[in-house]
């Protein structure tokens, strides 16, 4: 996987034919679980599952199933909630969305205006929901 998306994009509309593109590029397209995509994050980051569970303020039982792909299709705002249990960046996160068909976090919204605030400062999701109160959005959970 070496191909940037935009790469990826320009060379998908010149194609005149999607099953050459589709060969060409099979391993460029390829999807990756999100549970593949928790662990490889967990590997890189040095991470104890354990204390992801603890801080992402959700059920353990919740976690590890999401984590080890029992559970394959958790809402945004779950997501979210592991999010900052990794201690993950604004980019790690938009990536994370991203590879699960969510919405990456906009600015100009209220509710991930305060997401990406906290993500910036480091917040955990209690002081992320105590802002996400306080502004009058719906909490993560």
């Amino acid at each position: 996987m070496n191909k940037s998306t935009d790469n990826l994009l320009e060379e998908l509309k010149a194609f005149a034919d999607f099953g050459e593109f589709y060969n060409e590029n099979k391993s460029e397209v390829a999807a990756v679980s999100l549970s593949d995509y928790l662990q490889e994050l967990i590997t890189k980051k040095r991470l104890n599952k354990a204390d992801v569970v603890s801080q992402s303020e959700m059920s353990e039982v919740y976690v590890y199933q999401i984590i080890s792909g029992i559970k394959t299709n958790p809402k945004r705002e779950k997501l979210l909630c592991i999010a900052f249990g990794m201690k993950l960046s604004l980019t790690e996160t938009q990536e994370l969305l991203k590879k699960t068909g969510y919405a990456p976090l906009y600015a100009k919204r209220p509710f991930d205006a305060i997401i990406i605030y906290g993500l910036a400062k480091r917040l955990s999701v209690v002081e992320v929901n105590g802002l996400l109160f306080e502004y009058g959005q719906e909490t993560l959970g």
